[in-house]
């Protein structure tokens, strides 16, 4: 089965940058559509990106859009979230996740694999 490890969060401040990765087991992995979503304590899990599995088509949150871009390298069985002009609000923690259709997706029920995430806090 696919296991996903998120890596790459930390503690930066409002308007910096991180870059997280997520590294899939199941190799090659270009089958999967991949997407990342965050949780923050006391909310729902939310969508934060996608990205297909040929990687021509992705989606943003509104919320992030224009700040996050997320990327693949199906050679090196990874996905990437590079998030810039990072606010307080963009703390969470979060997810990588894997969807066997190959299409992109808004909807965390639709993926099938998840990592355990890793967390993200931006500090004022």
């Amino acid at each position: 089965q696919v296991q996903l490890v998120e890596s790459g969060g930390g503690l930066v401040q409002a308007g910096g940058s991180l870059k997280l990765s997520c590294a899939v087991s199941r190799r090659p992995f270009s089958g999967y559509a991949m997407g990342w979503f965050r949780q923050a304590p006391g909310k729902e899990r939310e969508f934060v990106a996608t990205i297909s599995a040929s990687g021509l088509s992705t989606g943003y949150a509104d919320s992030v859009k224009g700040r996050f871009i997320i990327s693949r390298d199906n050679g090196k069985n990874t996905v990437y979230l590079q998030m810039n002009s990072l606010k307080p609000e963009d703390s969470a923690v979060y997810y990588c996740a894997a969807r066997r259709s190959g299409f992109t997706s808004i909807s965390s029920s639709e993926f099938d694999s998840w990592g355990q995430g890793t967390q993200v806090t931006v500090s004022s």
